[in-house]
């Protein structure tokens, strides 16, 4: 859509995990613009980070696709409720669970209560991330390294394997990767680190689920304007952001909703192993 808003934004800056409400411009998350068409009909959905940003825009389009969402955040609670409105407004059940996926445990409840409350589990979406901005090594704490690396990378890898013995055959586990994973950023140590085991870990997952039938994607985007932004980055690159790509600005989380719908569709049964970028003209290679 050409009439997505473009650089420069407003100057701003959020505590990190940050609020939808407090952005400007607002994300379009696919509110008023998504239509499903049944394509996942009857199926249940995990999504991390599924209060804000692309994990919203993904809920979104799946409870308009029929599928049922659990929503897994930190303690974004207006943000999550939020998501959970339009799930529910959708006619689809939307479950809450808030909670740290750097724990083992929280990782072990997400799944439980989805079990518990869909039978099943045929979706799961590790979309949760967290970033910091940093200009040397020297600003990269060991606390904060580990963070990086627990949320991203310890937390899908937990919550997959939780969630695996309660997939049937045809189910999809789909990770949020990143631009950065093939071009990382020096701003961004630990986080591009993370993206690119992220990547290889699906590929990974990819060739070792296939007797059970369980698929393994990524997606890759590029800038994409969502609470993480101005919540990690200083305000001068929140002003600029997007505008370093061919498109000239930054992607919208609903721009977002199509791959993950058809990376968990039946339509996808012969897509595993694979990396879909979404990044405003960037090539990923």
């Amino acid at each position: 859509m050409s009439n997505y808003p473009t650089p420069p934004f407003p100057e701003q800056q959020q505590n990190w995990p940050g609020s939808t409400k407090d952005m400007q411009p607002q994300p379009d998350h696919g509110e008023t613009s998504y239509k499903g068409s049944g394509k996942l009909t009857g199926k249940a959905a995990i999504i991390t980070g599924g209060d804000s940003g692309i994990g919203r825009a993904v809920a979104i389009a799946y409870a308009r696709e029929g599928a049922d969402v659990l929503i897994s955040y930190l303690d974004e609670h207006e943000d999550a409720k939020e998501t959970a409105r339009l799930v529910e407004e959708a006619g689809r059940k939307a479950v809450l669970v808030s909670g740290d996926i750097t724990e083992l445990a929280q990782c072990q409840a997400v799944v439980d209560k989805a079990v518990e409350a869909f039978g099943k589990i045929d979706i799961v979406v590790n979309n949760a991330a967290f970033q910091q901005t940093r200009n040397s090594l020297d600003e990269i704490s060991d606390d904060e390294f580990d963070r990086t690396i627990k949320t991203n990378l310890y937390g899908t890898f937990r919550i997959c394997k939780a969630a695996v013995p309660h997939m049937p055959k045809g189910g999809s586990l789909i990770h949020t990767a990143s631009v950065n994973a093939d071009s990382p950023k020096p701003m961004l140590v630990a986080y591009s680190a993370t993206k690119a085991a992220i990547v290889n870990l699906s590929g990974s997952l990819a060739a070792l689920l296939a007797e059970k039938g369980i698929r393994s994607n990524a997606v890759a985007p590029g800038p994409i304007w969502t609470p993480l932004i101005p919540s990690t980055m200083p305000a001068e690159q929140v002003k600029s952001f997007g505008s370093q790509v061919p498109l000239a600005r930054a992607g919208q989380p609903a721009e977002l909703a199509a791959p993950y719908v058809m990376l968990a569709s039946d339509e996808a049964s012969y897509i595993s192993g694979a990396t879909i970028a979404v990044t405003g003209g960037t090539a990923v290679i």
